[in-house]
């Protein structure tokens, strides 16, 4: 006879127990909770016996309602600034702490999504926290539809319909920095953009080529550079642009991990920042005022994005239905910060 799994005295089951009862993986048993596909009937007849010996319910939120201390808020996270990283885990934690609830982070690795998340709800999380660029996954979003769990993206200002979410206008923000430089009186303004899987990547880089077709100059391919938000690409991005044969004489990275490594580049090359070269950067995270000079860069509120990211996570969880209903949107407002490392261009 197959033993029952030892639990705390009136401890719930959760969908961890189940999984293991039944020798199967988390997934498998929220497929099998909410009838999904590719789930064989013999495995799917384990999956509801292990459920029926267990005593299983499977909506965990319901149970959670009677106390907000007993939520469990899921972070799902593979950013590669740490900076970044940082803010984000500084807002929410903040946030869950104040709310009672419980915050369980999770790195997702490229590669290997599933484990991820078969490891998130093992844990019984009631909900997750997306930033991005995981929040543009669409296996992830069938994986939280399928898993029937409510998810709020962070910094997304292009998410699914399906998914609430919380950001700024990053292209108004990258034409806002652009139309800066162009006032300082640069032409010439190098971009090292952000990875091709970031939604926000793409809309920085089309902030700064709309304020250059609004005051009519032309777009030079040589002065776009791709990067991926992390310190090594921008090193390797300023590089690149510093060693053209007419180099610019800004460069505006798409986030303060790239700027503080083209400001390094800039040093190692004896270019004194800004009299040589303006570097401006995005996000504002610590990074921005612990480099020298101090960035000039676009300020989103990462950690107040991540709080009410938090309250809207449980908001849905607390109203949660089996009705779909079309995400929430909320755009915050965004600062131009003008520190040391920008100014006009050096006199030839």
């Amino acid at each position: 006879m197959q033993r029952r799994p030892a639990r705390r005295k009136g401890a719930a089951s959760t969908i961890g127990d189940v999984a293991r009862h039944a020798g199967v993986s988390a997934m498998t048993v929220s497929r099998v909770i909410n009838d999904g596909p590719n789930v064989r009937d013999a495995t799917r007849q384990r999956v509801i016996e292990a459920i029926r010996v267990l005593d299983y319910a499977p909506n965990q939120a319901a149970r959670s309602l009677a106390s907000a201390q007993s939520l469990k808020i899921g972070l799902l996270y593979n950013n590669p600034s740490a900076a970044y990283l940082s803010e984000v885990l500084l807002g929410g934690l903040d946030q869950s702490s104040k709310a009672g609830a419980q915050l369980v982070v999770e790195k997702c690795e490229p590669d290997a999504e599933a484990e991820a998340l078969d490891r998130l709800l093992s844990s019984g999380v009631d909900g997750v926290l997306l930033p991005a660029p995981l929040c543009d996954s669409a296996a992830i979003l069938q994986w939280l539809d399928e898993a029937g769990l409510p998810g709020v993206a962070i910094a997304s200002s292009q998410p699914d319909d399906s998914l609430s979410a919380i950001g700024i206008d990053d292209a108004a923000a990258a034409r806002a920095m652009t139309l800066h430089l162009l006032e300082l009186g640069h032409r010439r303004i190098g971009f090292v953009q952000g990875p091709s899987d970031h939604a926000s990547a793409a809309l920085r880089r089309q902030g700064w080529l709309q304020a250059l077709s609004e005051r009519g100059i032309a777009t030079d391919d040589s002065l776009i550079v791709q990067g991926s938000y992390t310190y090594h690409s921008g090193l390797d991005a300023a590089d690149q642009l510093l060693s053209l044969p007419l180099p610019p004489t800004a460069i505006f990275a798409s986030n303060d991990d790239m700027a503080a490594a083209a400001i390094a580049v800039a040093h190692r090359r004896g270019l004194d920042v800004p009299r040589d070269l303006t570097v401006v950067g995005f996000d504002d995270t610590a990074l921005a005022t612990t480099v020298w000079p101090p960035l000039t860069t676009i300020r989103q509120p990462v950690s107040d994005m991540s709080r009410q990211a938090v309250s809207i996570l449980i908001d849905l969880i607390r109203r949660r239905s089996d009705e779909p209903s079309p995400g929430a949107r909320e755009l915050l407002d965004f600062t131009l910060i003008q520190r040391q490392s920008d100014g006009p261009p050096p006199v030839i």
